[in-house]
């Protein structure tokens, strides 16, 4: 996983903080996220705390794998279950996933049809000692997410019940 610090969302509040990260298999990129830590020390009503994560990951999937109706809800499981998986305490997640399929025509129809699947998340991470939350475990439940989104099987053997996507296959077309 190639992890880099981004510029934040500046409007969101008093403080953020951004990563964006791949995830790279044998030179292939499998999928890539931002992560945003928005800090208002004054507390805010809708995250019902000071803190509030927000991400999106997104990975290619082999157009089959569109098809699952199910595959929104396992997607969102994934983001739940790394929580959980990892002990990360956190109330109010909201989000969505999405399904898109890119068909290529004219001078593009070379190109193999595109299937992508994207979360957009937010939660609010429990407080811990101090009023601070613990962000090092939030951050390791979101990378295991991102992994498990680009097709990799889940780390740890609390996890052994989550499906894994298979990995993309085939050149791919640049983002």
């Amino acid at each position: 996983m190639e992890v880099e610090k981004a510029r934040p969302p500046q409007r969101l509040a008093p403080f953020s903080y951004a990563l964006e990260a791949v995830v790279v298999q044998d030179g292939q990129d499998l999928a890539d996220g931002r992560l945003v830590l928005l800090h208002d020390p004054a507390g805010h009503d809708a995250w019902k705390g000071a803190f509030r994560l927000v991400t999106l990951v997104r990975a290619e999937l082999e157009p089959e794998m569109a098809a699952d109706p199910l595959l929104p809800e396992v997607c969102w499981s994934w983001l739940t279950g790394a929580f959980e998986a990892r002990g990360a305490a956190y109330v109010e997640p909201s989000g969505t996933v999405t399904l898109a399929g890119s068909h290529y025509f004219g001078a593009l129809a070379n190109r193999r049809t595109a299937t992508q699947i994207e979360i957009r998340a937010s939660w609010t991470p429990r407080e811990g000692a101090g009023g601070v939350p613990d962000a090092a475990t939030h951050l390791t439940a979101w990378c295991e997410l991102l992994c498990q989104i680009g097709g990799l099987p889940p780390g740890t053997p609390a996890d052994a019940a989550v499906v894994s996507l298979p990995q993309r296959r085939g050149p791919q077309s640049p983002r």
